[in-house]
């Protein structure tokens, strides 16, 4: 789930776009996830993968209602067409799983204001654009784009354009300092969400 936003050089300091800033302010807590998650192996087998599917269905379950969210579709034109919630249902319907048990974990982020609910964006849509090598993996494994790893795979304009587009409509939503300020606690707690998914299904066990 790593993200792989690098700033071009030319991009003077502190000039640059909202993207980056929430990268950078949430650098940290995007590293201990980062090794929390490759720590329980998800690809070293099937068992492992269908735990970590169980993590996908959680997130992807909580952000799916920003996807349909009116006030988000206007800033981001094409937002319903990204969401993944289907893709990872099909994914855990293909290995015999259902969905994440409700009762388990409530969805979280609910509430959220606009510049919340960015956060929770911005952590989402890096994901997938740090997904080339989880599918490479899945790949390794015998799974693919219409079995099993429907989630990981790029869209059909590519990875790379389909972050960009995104993130040049999140850069250009004009924010307070206090908003901003609320955009990163949103991607904060879309990690820690994510880590609480991590330790209910794909902790070792």
């Amino acid at each position: 789930m790593t993200l792989h936003d690098t700033p071009t050089a030319s991009e003077p300091t502190g000039t640059y776009g909202r993207a980056r800033r929430l990268r950078e302010a949430t650098h940290s807590t995007h590293e201990r996830l980062d090794a929390a998650i490759m720590a329980a192996r998800p690809f070293e087998s099937v068992q492992n993968y269908a735990r970590f599917l169980k993590v996908q269905s959680g997130f992807h379950r909580d952000v799916a209602p920003l996807y349909q969210d009116p006030a988000l579709q206007q800033l981001f034109p094409g937002l319903a067409g990204r969401s993944r919630f289907a893709a990872v249902a099909a994914d855990l319907n293909d290995i015999g799983l259902a969905l994440a048990d409700d009762k388990t974990l409530p969805p979280a982020g609910e509430g959220m204001d606009l510049p919340e609910a960015l956060g929770w964006l911005y952590v989402v849509e890096g994901s997938n654009l740090g997904a080339a090598f989880l599918f490479k993996a899945a790949l390794k494994m015998g799974l693919s784009a219409d079995h099993g790893a429907r989630h990981l795979a790029e869209a059909p304009e590519g990875r790379a354009a389909s972050w960009r587009r995104f993130k040049e409509a999140l850069d250009a939503v004009a924010l307070s300092k206090a908003e901003e300020a609320r955009a990163i606690a949103g991607a904060e707690a879309a990690f820690h969400r994510v880590r609480s998914l991590v330790a209910a299904f794909l902790a070792p066990v």
